[in-house]
């Protein structure tokens, strides 16, 4: 094969990855792969002198979308890239710069026009995007109008964070590769709700115009926060000596590898100060020579061999897991990486354990297999559920034509992930040190069937020592907040249980009305749907909602197996005292006898008194550590000669 025809099958290649990588379709290599192929192209053109018209090397792409197409007021250029510290100093000439993350999403041009957002366009070609300025209401961090009334032109990236990204995977049948892959694809949707829902963020990196003079970069970004914005992180670099700049970058890349950054990154980006000088650079096919440098980590890959693919239930999506003899990168041991979906193993070629595969940790967080060096076996799909052992089946997304398995037990273990989630949050039993991922890990390995189950991690304490970024220390943690949640306050209890339409709120109502075992027993053999609609702010719906989840039998299962292990605290109904008989209290402001309001609250009730929201003719005192205050409380209950105590004076009558 001549230069010319291996430079037509890299652009072929090349083009096609990219079209795919920026329209939310199917990844068909990986970074590593495309800046490997990228600088080989490079390379040929430069020893032959040749560029093809359709080379990436003279391209910008964000792939093509569907909807209206628009050119760009200011050309969208490209920056170019290096791998090299030293390749940075000798670009900024001495002169200061900014460093700043090179964000891992899809650009979008804002324009604002007296004062209101007129126009949102993709970067595209570089020259020509798609208009889609009707979900801009859909994206975090673009607001609707700002301060300024004169026209401006803002250039950003529209990003999704690591954590949002996880929580999409797990709660969709729609599997996306990596944030930037989601982030893509969501913008390609016609319903904003649906893009909403996606938590997509718009972070500026550059003002490209704006009707007044500022001179530096550094003021440009400080105009924008003005403006509410909310631009990219950024640090300023006085003197840009190799060992500064070398310092500063590894400072940098130490928030990647330590996931200070919220955000998917790929490198970063260094940008003159002097706006004026870095428009005195040439433009070189798609890059302007000073309007920034782009750099990109290097990542350390290593050559390992596949032990099994273990196979992981999410929702209701089972994702293939390589497990893989430990090798170091980047200074951690790896020896686990997402294959994501059927599709990307099938685009790797995996196969079966004893297979030789190339890994990396994709911009120095994410282990990711990048190649499959010697195939050997057959990759088997399973034809079963790794949790309940139902049926699993192939699907193919109408979205992006991912291949995807799934379980299809509607009563898997796995889909409940967001009730185990409740049951162990704050406002539910309160077990620190379990998050939803770690749910979802105890879930996969059987641990986990029903809540009671959590009570009984104890028989798997040495296996959570020894499960890769837990050990001894998470271990004990974990069992401690255990065993300091089984003794818990009734309504916690109840909340904790995710029963339809029982909020905090539902739930400390229905035990202001009745103890919990009673609560139940009324629940449980309720001839009335209407058993609860009496107590105030229940009503018919959540009373019906109450007494058909309590009359399931898999529910009262659930019910009286975790009642085995915990124990149930809850305040008598009944006052323990007559200080505050009669009288009707409204408290307002900070209070530092009591550890809080509610506190306050309760102790008045326990006295036989009543506490209001609001200043009426009924209210028999206003608590206000405030006494003099201003405020509409204190101003209400002087017009209706109301006594205003404060917390002291209280304590002093009442305590």
């Amino acid at each position: 094969m001549d230069i010319q025809q291996r430079m037509r099958k890299l652009v072929d290649k090349l083009n096609l990855a990219s079209d795919n990588y920026y329209g939310g379709k199917p990844e068909l290599m990986t970074d590593y792969e495309w800046d490997a192929l990228f600088d080989e192209l490079k390379q040929l053109e430069m020893s032959s002198g040749v560029v093809l018209p359709d080379s990436p090397t003279n391209r910008v792409s964000d792939g093509e979308m569907n909807g209206k197409k628009e050119a760009h007021e200011f050309p969208a250029l490209s920056l170019a890239k290096t791998k090299q510290p030293a390749d940075l100093v000798k670009w900024a000439e001495g002169k200061p710069v900014w460093l700043s993350w090179k964000l891992d999403g899809l650009t979008l041009v804002a324009t604002y026009d007296d004062g209101r957002l007129s126009k949102v366009v993709t970067r595209g070609n570089g020259h020509i995007g798609t208009n889609i300025t009707h979900l801009a209401k859909a994206i975090g961090g673009m607001p609707a109008t700002i301060p300024f009334q004169g026209h401006t032109v803002i250039r950003g990236e529209a990003v999704i964070s690591y954590a949002d990204f996880e929580v999409f995977n797990l709660e969709s049948d729609d599997a996306y590769a990596n944030p930037r892959n989601l982030a893509s694809g969501s913008l390609t949707l016609k319903d904003v709700k649906e893009v909403e829902r996606r938590h997509i963020q718009w972070i500026p990196f550059t003002l490209v115009f704006v009707e007044q003079e500022i001179k530096t970069w550094g003021e440009q970004m400080d105009w924008l926060e003005q403006q509410g914005f909310h631009p990219v992180e950024r640090e300023r670099i006085n003197e840009p000596s190799l060992p500064v700049v070398e310092q500063v970058i590894e400072r940098w890349t130490e928030k990647v590898t330590q996931k200070r950054n919220p955000f998917p990154v790929d490198g970063l980006v260094v940008v003159f100060d002097d706006i004026s000088f870095a428009a005195t650079g040439s433009v070189t096919g798609h890059h302007a020579t000073r309007a920034g440098l782009a750099f990109k980590w290097q990542d350390e890959a290593a050559t390992t061999t596949l032990r099994h693919i273990e196979w992981s239930c999410a929702a209701s999506t089972i994702s293939p897991v390589a497990v893989f003899a430990p090798v170091e990168l980047e200074g951690t041991t790896v020896q686990r990486a997402s294959l994501c979906n059927i599709s990307e193993c099938k685009r790797l070629g995996i196969g079966g354990p004893g297979s030789t595969l190339s890994v990396i940790k994709a911009n120095k967080i994410i282990p990711k297999v990048i190649r499959v060096i010697q195939s050997v076996g057959t990759f088997d799909i399973p034809k079963s559920c790794p949790v309940c052992h139902h049926e699993a089946v192939v699907r193919e997304s109408a979205v992006s034509g991912t291949l995807t398995l799934h379980c299809t037990n509607e009563a898997c273990p796995a889909k409940q992930i967001k009730k185990f989630d409740r049951f162990v949050s704050k406002a539910g039993m309160n077990i620190d040190g379990i998050s939803e991922q770690t749910l979802d890990k105890f879930i996969n390995l059987g641990w986990i069937e029903t809540y009671a189950d959590i009570y009984r991690l104890s028989a798997h304490a040495a296996e959570l020592a020894s499960l890769e970024g837990f050990g001894e220390k998470s271990m004990r943690n974990i069992m401690q907040s255990i065993e300091q949640s089984r003794t818990v306050e009734a309504h916690h209890f109840l909340y904790a249980l995710s029963i339809p339409l029982c909020g905090v709120d539902v739930c400390k109502r229905l035990l202001e009305a009745y103890p919990l075992a009673e609560l139940i027993s009324v629940a449980t053999t309720a001839t009335s749907l209407d058993a609860f609609a009496h107590i105030p702010g229940i009503g018919p719906e959540k009373s019906a909602s109450l007494v058909t989840w309590f009359q399931g039998e898999a529910n009262q299962r659930i019910v009286n197996d975790l009642l085995s292990e915990v124990q149930i605290e809850e305040p008598s109904l009944q006052p323990q005292g007559a200080r505050c008989q009669g009288m009707t209290f409204v408290i307002t402001g900070d209070v530092h006898h009591y550890k809080n309001r509610a506190e306050l609250k309760s102790y008045i009730e326990s006295q036989g008194g009543k506490v209001t929201g609001s200043v009426s003719k009924s209210t028999t005192y206003l608590i206000n550590n405030d006494v003099n205050s201003t405020s509409g409380k204190n101003k209400k209950a002087k017009d209706l000669g109301i006594s205003i105590i404060s917390e002291d004076e209280f304590v002093e009558r009442y305590g």
